[in-house]
This record gives structure tokens, C-alpha cells and sequence, in this order.
């Protein structure tokens, strides 16, 4: 049994595990933050050696960020940090207790991840996919384990958005989920379990909206400053549609709109045309520093 640890924010580590989280990216770099600050020993994964260091500056970036504000002790930063390795080698990943998959939205890939840590890891390993757009069940058929695997939709930005919608495949199995919930609870996150379909609950009702907003900018209905500021006044969302795309990313936003429209036909997924123009020109949002708005700090999680 490992020793209790009390993580930031007042989490409880009481079993600390060894978590992977596959995918450097937007996501699998928030994930990381979320692991790592509950002193879990995580361990970010990528076959691209830049894009794993810019995961773990983003990481890093995150808790320096967090110290700068107040929102964390310096010696609770350097935990969190000290428990964050990353690696290039599935190998390195043996030991996982959890694997959380946030690799590019392709079937074949995610599929071929699970098989080859299939023979890696212990057959107890938990197998999370944070897919958005893609069937759970479609991805547990890489692994000869489908019972273990459960869909795990982190909302963005992970490190500070408290929902995870969890999705069962067709052959998940109750201890799967049940163990899902539990960890994902221990980690300070609130659970909505939906059903296994393109988009579950929130990128059903977040996509067209985030599409009607960049519309009426399109339009002239209003700037981005009023239009973000009238989502804050008006409907008490914490951030503005246009400053939340700038941390997705625009390349992302299209990516997802556009797989959702192909699988339900609905105009209202479609990217507006001014979601082309911007990935074309490269102004992705934060990462690239200039989207919607433009940024001197490129850290995904900074001011």
C-alpha cells in the first residue's frame, strides 16, 4: 500500500497511482496538470519528442502560473512538478495503473495504443479515452480487454473545468466504471455518465453553439470583446466563446465540428468559413500566439 499524501487543493492522495496520459497535446497536456497536481505519479507520453517537451513546459508553465497567482504554495508546485516524467518509449508505461488516451481523434491510432500497452501493462490497468467525437466501443476493440476500457471526456480546459463525462463502451464492464468514477471523484472532478454517441452531452450543445457565436462575429452582430463579454454578464459562463476557442484551438475546433457534422448531418456542427481562414493563416489561439485575441503568453493555461 503506498503512503497517504495530501495533494493541492486539498486532495486527499490516498492511494497514489501511476497514471499515463498518451498525447501531448491541449488535452493530454490539461490532464497531465490534473494528475500530477493530485500527486499522482504521471508519466506524459509522446512519439514526437518536441511536442512532449512542449507538454511538459505547458505543465510546468501551469504550476508557476498557479504560484504567481496565489492558487498554489510554492513547495505543493514542486511536488506536483517533481511527479511529472515524460517519455517517448509505450515501455516507460508499464508500470500504469491508469492509462487516460488523449492522442489525435483517429479510430486506427487510439486502437493500435491500447492493443500494443495490451502486453505491456497488468490486465487490472484502467484504460480511459478522452475521445470526443469517436465511439468508445469502436476504440475498446483494439484492446483484448474492451471490459477494462471507459470513455472519459475531460471538459476543457481540464485543469480548471470540474466536469468529466464518462461513457460507457458496449462491453464495459461495472468495476470499470465504478473504479472510473471513484478516481475521477478522488481527483476533485464531477461525473455525468452519458451514452456512447458522437459528441455525448456537452460537445452536442457546445459545438453549435460555439459555431452560432463565431457566426454572428461573421456577421457584424457584434465584436469579440461584446460578444464575450455579453456570454459573462448575461449567461454566467466563466470564460467567453471566444477566449475558450483561443485555448482549444481552432485546428481542434474544426477537427471536432467536422467529424461531428459527418457522423449527424447537421448544418448547425459545420465550421463557419471563418474557422478555415484562421487555421489556414496559423492563428490557432493561445498556442500559436494569436486567435481571436492576441497573446504574449503562449501558455495554454495563462493569463
Amino acid at each position: 500500500m503506498s503512503t497517504p499524501t495530501t495533494g493541492p487543493d486539498g486532495l486527499e492522495g490516498r492511494d497514489p497511482r501511476t497514471v499515463a496520459v498518451l498525447g501531448a497535446g491541449t488535452m493530454g497536456s490539461g490532464i497531465a496538470v490534473v494528475m500530477a497536481r493530485a500527486l499522482h505519479r504521471t508519466i506524459l507520453f509522446d512519439v514526437d519528442e518536441a511536442n512532449l517537451q512542449r507538454g511538459l513546459d505547458t505543465v510546468h508553465g501551469f504550476f508557476d502560473k498557479s504560484v504567481e497567482r496565489g492558487k498554489l504554495t510554492a513547495p505543493l508546485a514542486a511536488a506536483a512538478k517533481a511527479s511529472l516524467v515524460g517519455t517517448t518509449d509505450l515501455a516507460d508505461l508499464a508500470a500504469s495503473d491508469v492509462v487516460v488516451e488523449a492522442v489525435y481523434e483517429d479510430l486506427a491510432l487510439k486502437k493500435e495504443l491500447f492493443g500494443a500497452l495490451d502486453d505491456l501493462v497488468p490486465d487490472t490497468t484502467l484504460f480511459h479515452t478522452n475521445t470526443s467525437t469517436l465511439s468508445v466501443t469502436g476504440i475498446a476493440s483494439g484492446s483484448r480487454l474492451p471490459e477494462r476500457v471507459v470513455g472519459t471526456h475531460y471538459c476543457n480546459p481540464a485543469p480548471l473545468m470540474k466536469l468529466v463525462e464518462v461513457a460507457d463502451g458496449r462491453h464495459t464492464a461495472s468495476w470499470a466504471r465504478a473504479a472510473t468514477i471513484d478516481f475521477l471523484e478522488s481527483l476533485g472532478k464531477t461525473t455525468v455518465v452519458t451514452k456512447d454517441r458522437p459528441g455525448f452531452i456537452v460537445n452536442r450543445f457546445l459545438i453549435p453553439w460555439e459555431n452560432s457565436c463565431i457566426r454572428a462575429l461573421e456577421s457584424g452582430l457584434g465584436t469579440k470583446e461584446s460578444i464575450d463579454a455579453a456570454v459573462l454578464g448575461a449567461l454566467g459562463h466563466p470564460m467567453g466563446p471566444f477566449r475558450l476557442l483561443d485555448i482549444v484551438g481552432m485546428d481542434i475546433h474544426q477537427q471536432v465540428a467536422t467529424r461531428l457534422y459527418e457522423q449527424l448531418r447537421d448544418p448547425r456542427f459545420f465550421p463557419p468559413p471563418m474557422v478555415e481562414r484562421m487555421v489556414a493563416a496559423g492563428d490557432l489561439g493561445r498556442k500559436t500566439g494569436r486567435g481571436f485575441y492576441d497573446y504574449d503568453d503562449t501558455r495554454l493555461f495563462g493569463s
